[in-house]
């Protein structure tokens, strides 16, 4: 099995319980117009320039002719990155299975997240499936909108689940996300069944969700008894989209 990560964070202390290692999964199923990993949202590698991280140091002229990811390799202020790597599943355990001394100190473990991470469902069953034999802790950072069947596939190697809920309101998701929430929701309401601990994720974001939708939001998990995190929304995606939108003859 291979799956396309555009990201790991080691020692991370934001994606649930505990020390964690993150995975980034690379695609995704809804265009949030905040998003700050926009370079998950494809499932392709991708290649990326950031105009004000170049130092006009010389490097790209002395490697002329080479790839793309070659200067990336060669760039000394970071001005060039790629985005999207393969790993088979024994490579993603292997790094994953370092920290097991400070996932068992801290009740961390292991957070799928991404882009839509369920979007590479048979790889993260049997990514978690290793993990949970070898007494690792696993979260799964999901937006919800895929079929419930992907979630009853990873349900068995699970302990926690970060569950995104941008608005209650389907037409007002729809305008941020380009996807309406019925299933989003539908899907949250049958894993509340479940015995997984979930917690539910809210970017707060300005003149969107940040005023009486988010009054809907906090109703409908206190109905539910749901754990609530606010996230603070921030820009650093900004940059990124910009940089993504670099175009030369080794974009694929």
């Amino acid at each position: 099995m291979i799956a396309t990560v555009f990201d790991i964070k080691r020692c991370s202390l934001n994606d649930g319980p505990g020390i964690r290692t993150t995975v980034f999964f690379k695609g995704c199923n809804l265009n949030c117009f905040w998003c700050h990993n926009p370079e998950g949202i494809s499932p392709k590698k991708q290649y990326a320039f950031f105009r004000h991280k170049c130092t006009n140091c010389g490097a790209c002229g002395k490697h002329k002719g080479k790839s793309f990811e070659e200067l990336a390799f060669y760039c000394p202020s970071q001005a060039r990155k790629v985005y999207g790597r393969e790993y088979t599943v024994e490579e993603l355990f292997d790094i994953i299975i370092r920290d097991k001394d400070y996932y068992s100190a801290t009740g961390g473990g292991v957070t799928f997240s991404g882009g839509e991470c369920m979007l590479q469902i048979g790889f993260i069953s049997e990514l978690a499936k290793r993990c949970k034999e070898n007494g690792i802790s696993v979260a799964v950072d999901t937006a919800g909108n895929v079929p419930y069947e992907n979630f009853e596939r990873i349900l068995p190697y699970s302990d926690v689940f970060l569950y995104d809920v941008k608005c209650i309101d389907k037409n007002l998701h729809k305008n941020g996300t380009g996807c309406d929430n019925t299933l989003i929701l539908k899907n949250l309401d049958r894993l509340i069944n479940t015995d997984k601990n979930i917690i539910v994720r809210v970017p707060v974001i300005p003149d969107f969700n940040d005023g009486e939708e988010l009054e809907k939001i906090k109703s409908y998990c206190a109905e539910r008894a749901l754990k609530v995190e606010f996230l603070v929304y921030h820009q650093y995606g900004k940059d990124k989209r910009s940089a993504l939108n670099y175009k030369s003859e080794n974009n694929e």
